[in-house]
């Protein structure tokens, strides 16, 4: 998760914010996954989550409530960078474009042809995500020796990122449709939209009330529920170079309960797994290794290899201050993949065995993609101080 780093708020305080956001992410995915595995108080932790709400558990209203404020976020997020931010202008934006995309298909690749003629085959977005607070988080661990342009563009690429997560959600992920939701949540988002565009209402609360209705209706359409956060993004007022237009106040308003809150719940309700005891053979499987093989190797290796093919076709350039060792490590942390990775894995999978296991390759790999990427970032930062490089 992220703030766009043109909202207002300095890059410093950017950095800092999501420094702490995934430390936080950090404690909470170690504690749930202790107090799960726990012989004293497991089984009433795990239950907490399991509890039924009316009709769904606490874990399903995180999952399928609070994130799809997450979602709307994103949304705001991606809104705001394609008016003024680094995908408002084409030629600037195509680099972080083509890290994404190659970010996406390369680590998709891998699992597909991982798992191709499996039953673990639908766990193919799995590796295509990163999470951006822990990506971040690593990144601000080398302070100021980070070229700005470098953060920007994991942020712009992790937007991409995000977007593409959606449209993957909402293609592949979507179970049998009723017409009858999807259109009643449809014709909601066209009426926020007018209210926007035609009427320029600037009252907050349609937009509140009318989000809240489409969610419903989205939930019950068979389309996940989070995706109505990101259509009502889309029809929020916004204002190109005005601070307090209600898409920048909701961002604001928004960063630190989702940062603090719906995302620290998420990590607790997910992880609340138990470790087997032969948890290990699991990496011989299929859809272990397409995950860990497509975060830790498919991430850097699309990210550097589409970026490199359109920067020597002329499409876009390197910015100032980055350069492909750089780029490369960018791509390493890139391999971070946690909120999303995981929201993928509770949709892709109906057996719990292999829910449980994903998530634990998802925790391998994510460490695994940080301790690399940090380590060659700091080799390559010092070798540049000393003139090596």
């Amino acid at each position: 998760m992220r703030i766009n780093i043109l909202s207002g708020r300095t890059l410093r305080g950017f950095m800092e914010s999501e420094k702490s956001g995934g430390l936080v992410l950090i404690v909470c995915t170690i504690a749930s996954i202790l107090l799960a595995n726990s012989s004293w108080i497991g089984e009433q932790y795990r239950g907490i989550w399991e509890f039924g709400v009316g009709s769904h558990s606490v874990a399903e209203w995180i999952n399928d409530g609070l994130m799809a404020v997450f979602f709307l976020l994103v949304g705001l997020e991606l809104i705001q960078e394609i008016y003024e931010g680094e995908l408002s202008n084409i030629k600037r934006a195509m680099l972080p474009i083509s890290g994404a995309l190659g970010g996406m298909l390369v680590p998709a690749g891998i699992y597909m042809f991982l798992n191709h003629g499996t039953p673990t085959l639908s766990g193919f977005g799995i590796p295509m995500a990163t999470d951006i607070a822990f990506a971040l988080g690593i990144l601000s661990l080398l302070g100021n020796r980070v070229p700005t342009s470098l953060k920007v563009f994991l942020t712009a690429l992790a937007v991409i990122d995000d977007l593409g997560a959606i449209i993957v959600i909402a293609i592949f992920y979507t179970s049998s449709l009723s017409w009858v939701s999807l259109l009643m949540a449809l014709g909601i988002f066209v009426l926020l939209l007018l209210l926007n565009k035609k009427f320029h209402v600037n009252n907050m609360i349609p937009y509140i009330v009318g989000g809240i209705i489409m969610w419903y209706f989205m939930l019950n359409s068979g389309v996940h529920a989070t995706i109505a956060g990101v259509l009502l993004a889309i029809t929020i007022p916004f204002k190109k170079r005005e601070k307090k237009c209600m898409s920048n106040r909701w961002q604001h308003f928004l960063h630190y309960p989702i940062a603090f809150g719906v995302l620290p719940l998420f990590a607790l309700a997910n992880t609340a797994m138990i470790i087997e005891g032969n948890w290990d053979q699991s990496i011989g499987e299929p859809f272990a290794q397409g995950i860990l093989l497509g975060l830790i190797v498919g991430k850097p290796i699309g990210i550097t290899l589409f970026s490199f093919i359109f920067v020597k076709t002329g499409i876009c350039a390197l910015p100032r201050g980055i350069n492909w060792k750089g780029l490369l490590g960018a791509g390493m942390l890139g391999g971070i993949g946690f909120t999303m990775s995981i929201f993928i894995t509770l949709l892709a999978f109906d057996d719990i065995h292999y829910i449980n296991e994903s998530k634990l390759m998802i925790l391998l790999a994510s460490l695994a993609s940080g301790i690399i990427g940090y380590t060659w970032l700091n080799f390559v930062m010092k070798k540049e101080r000393e003139g090596i490089l």
